[in-house]
């Protein structure tokens, strides 16, 4: 468990994974759960809409192309259900797209991270992401 972790809790972070390679799936997952986070792994919408709507989601992890289908716009989608106006987004590529930052940072993005990425700057960002939402509402 990491400082930034443990000062805030002692519950895991839940987070889901949406990516349709399964080996990115695995491979995210393994380095979330070693490190003390719950994870959880959808493939595609249907996947993502169903852990979204069964999960208390701490952060979403998605890839901005799910086979024909747009990470961005399904995240946008997400976020219209209950309880996710505020959950962070990390969304990850490994595709050579203009302005993808910019167009990721607008779907409600807090950050982006190409692919392929080291597993301990993955870690950062998820203790960053997680942890600006706790600092907001301290200051509200």
């Amino acid at each position: 468990m990491t400082a930034s972790r443990s000062v805030l809790s002692q519950e895991l972070a839940v987070i889901l994974i949406i990516d349709e390679d399964p080996d990115i799936l695995t491979g995210i997952a393994a380095v979330l759960n070693d490190s003390g986070y719950e994870s959880h792994c959808a493939r595609d919408r249907e996947a993502a809409i169903k852990g979204v709507r069964q999960l208390a989601l701490d952060l979403i992890i998605c890839d901005v192309n799910l086979g024909g289908e747009c990470g961005l716009a399904l995240c946008r989608e997400l976020r219209d259900e209950p309880g996710m106006d505020d959950v962070p987004v990390m969304f990850t590529s490994s595709a050579q797209i203009p302005d993808i930052i910019r167009r990721a940072h607008a779907a409600g993005g807090t950050y982006y991270l190409r692919k392929p990425f080291d597993p301990q700057v993955l870690l950062e960002l998820v203790d960053k992401a997680l942890w600006m939402p706790h600092l907001i509402g301290t200051r509200v």
